[in-house]
């Protein structure tokens, strides 16, 4: 058996394996994690070394690897199931069953106690199996940020499996057994509101109504002291019921509606607060975006990040793994069928996604479409707001947002409190328990949209930035996708889209013409507009023209609109660089080649090679440059014919000289201040 719930260990019959050190456990782990699919050696690289690999790290990821091969190659006992490391095309595939892995049978034995239809003496003790399998902290020996970010995941998938477990053992009407177990977990995690939920119903059920009452008294000071906010509203209702002497805990939940909609409870009770106020139902979301094309892996990639069922693929399986398994690509644009609730079920925590990439790319036209696609999931409603991290008018504040927010919820104006924290706690407290959906587009930062999170499960929160946010990784587990451009099949049939016919009949211009516009959605659309406002011409007209780099960047204005020329949409991502960045940005634009690496970028900017690497994260952190092959990182066309464009209208002639001359010295030997 693999053992990722606690250490990393591998037994044999009994006997521990040797695992080798601490890196090489973590590239075992980040393969058991992912048993049975590809997983690049880029991936492998950022897991093992938190995305600041050393020079020679593929090689060293090389030598993990044979070394793990070596050892998963000596034959187990018989009985034993075999296990094969295999190297496929830009990565490793851990060929394992997964039933010898403890996180994947966990998994599966979690899915398959929240059957709606399987008996509560079934799902308690399959879930009691799952919670055995755990042995102490996830990946407790391994360091990391990705290790760290799995054991809290993990960790929240170990909760929602207790409180279901304790709420099928209170259903059976066994509290005892609930509350030793529960009282351990609830110590470790204080601000986990089912959880003491279930820790106060089995506490009355068990007649010491006293250490319940008590239990929610220490809660409630906690989350005031700590968060800013009061207990939801099923903890306030478990409360209640047991200063009235009405709680019951054997009937407070139907076992089928806590296995198929471990929220509906707390959602109802907020359409119907206590204050007798009717709260309405938002539907913020923009418009849906024309013509969209493509990006299927991206939206069925959101909705398993967001725990939803894919909204392109309605008929899709949610299987053990997690994973979407969808029936078929289908390209409809019209509304997701049999969506489920938002959080996976049981969730105590929410799913926040975040998506990143560079100007232009599409990020806001990914997160409506599938906003639009999945908001039957969000019947409580959709919170929309365009923060205006990267726009030519001022960005929007936390604090006007989230009036903006309160207001959509029903909240009065002269209730809005004046400072941010406390609306940011009054916007927690409002959205408790609800099921929906809240769009934070064009961030500018994580300290932009921190206090726009809410504080539930039945939430799902999509945000957009050309900054990484890796704040919200780290910090409040949040799921990073990147955006890449448009693949070329994409570009085509985007033009083809808004074109028409001409694009079939000059193939070859069109595809010359979704180049020179760096397959850029932004820059796609745009390059269409013209088009179509010359329909007696040729394409191959309008490429001849594309032709000269600086000149694109002109044509590519879309009649001046800042919000829709090219250069302009690149300049507010620019303009956000601190100086010496902004500068590298620009003599990064005069290398002749498609990318380069820390060594070339020391020589055009006369950095040390420390100072280089430090301008090519900040670069790559704001989506101005990208990794293109181990090690080096290169700009599409576009934002190369923006570098170029602005070193020469920034920097002088002979600024320009001597970085070519110091870029043509570094291939003789390392620049001036080498030092690694």
């Amino acid at each position: 058996m693999f053992k990722l719930l606690g250490p990393v260990e591998w037994t044999v019959k009994g006997h521990g394996v040797d695992l080798g050190s601490a890196k090489q456990r973590t590239v075992l782990a980040a393969l058991l994690a992912d048993a049975g699919r590809l997983v690049p050696w880029s991936t492998l690289i950022d897991r093992v070394w938190d995305q600041a690999p050393t020079t020679n790290a593929r090689g060293v990821l090389y030598t993990y690897v044979n070394r793990i091969r070596r050892v998963l190659e000596r034959a187990p006992p018989s009985g034993e199931h075999a296990v094969a490391l295999v190297r496929r095309t830009g990565g490793y595939l851990l060929a394992v069953d997964p039933g010898t892995i403890d996180l994947h049978r966990f998994r599966a034995l979690v899915t398959a106690a929240y059957d709606r239809k399987r008996p509560d003496t079934e799902r308690s003790e399959l879930l009691g199996e799952a919670l055995g399998l755990w042995g102490g902290t996830a990946l407790a020996d391994l360091p990391g940020a990705w290790a760290s970010r799995m054991r809290e995941t993990w960790n929240r998938q170990r909760l929602d499996a207790a409180v279901q477990w304790a709420r099928a053992e209170l259903r059976l009407g066994r509290p005892d057994q609930v509350i030793g177990r529960v009282e351990e977990l609830s110590a470790e995690y204080p601000f986990a509101e089912p959880l003491t939920g279930v820790l106060m119903r089995a506490l009355a059920a068990a007649g010491r109504d006293a250490e319940a009452l008590d239990h929610y008294a220490r809660t409630r000071a906690q989350l005031i002291d700590k968060l800013g906010t009061e207990p939801g509203p099923e903890l306030r209702g478990v409360h209640q019921a047991i200063l009235r002497g009405t709680l019951s805990p054997t009937t407070a939940r139907r076992p089928e509606a806590d296995a198929a909609d471990p929220v509906r409870e707390a959602s109802t009770t907020r359409q119907i607060p206590e204050s007798g106020r009717t709260r309405p139902i938002p539907a913020q979301l923009p418009a849906d975006v024309p013509a969209f094309i493509g990006r299927e892996a991206e939206l069925s990639r959101l909705s398993d990040l967001a725990r939803l069922p894919g909204p392109l693929q309605p008929s899709g399986l949610l299987q053990p793994s997690g994973l979407l398994q969808p029936s078929g690509p289908v390209r409809s644009a019209g509304p997701a069928r049999q969506m489920a609730p938002a959080g996976a079920a049981g969730s105590t925590t929410m799913a926040v996604v975040t998506v990143s990439g560079t100007a232009g790319v599409g990020k806001s036209a990914l997160a409506v479409r599938w906003a639009h696609l999945a908001r039957e999931g969000f019947p409580d409603g959709q919170l929309y707001v365009n923060l205006r991290g990267y726009d030519p008018q001022q960005p929007v504040s936390a604090a006007d947002a989230l009036a903006g927010f309160l207001a959509a919820l029903g909240v009065a104006a002269r209730d809005v409190p004046p400072e941010v924290d406390e609306r940011s706690a009054c916007y927690r407290t409002e959205i408790s328990g609800r099921r929906m959906l809240v769009v934070l587009d064009n961030a500018s930062s994580v300290e932009h949209v921190r206090p726009l999170l809410p504080g539930t499960p039945s939430c799902v929160v999509v945000v957009t930035s050309r900054d990484s946010l890796a704040g919200l990784v780290a910090l409040h587990g949040a799921h990073r996708l990147d955006l890449d451009l448009l693949p070329a099949a994409d570009a085509a049939a985007l033009l083809r889209t808004l074109i028409g016919a001409r694009v079939e009949d000059e193939p070859e211009a069109a595809a010359v013409l979704a180049g020179q516009c760096a397959r850029l959605p932004l820059a796609l659309r745009i390059a269409a507009e013209l088009a179509t406002a010359r329909p007696a011409s040729p394409l191959a007209e309008l490429v001849t023209e594309l032709a000269d780099q600086r000149r694109r960047l002109d044509l590519l204005a879309a009649g001046g609109d800042p919000r829709a020329a090219v250069r302009a949409v690149f300049s507010w991502s620019y303009r956000r660089l601190p100086a010496d960045a902004a500068r590298a940005f620009r003599l990064l634009g005069l290398h002749p080649g498609p990318d380069l690496d820390p060594h070339a970028a020391a020589a055009l900017t006369g950095e040390r090679l420390d100072g280089a690497r430090r301008l090519l994260g900040l670069l790559a952190h704001a989506h101005l440059i990208g990794p293109a092959r181990a090690g080096r990182y290169g700009m599409h066309d576009l934002l190369r014919a923006y570098a170029m464009d602005l070193a020469h209208a920034e920097d002088s002639e002979t600024e320009r000289g001597q970085a070519l001359s110091r870029l043509a010295a570094e291939e003789d030997g390392p620049v001036s201040g080498d030092q690694d």
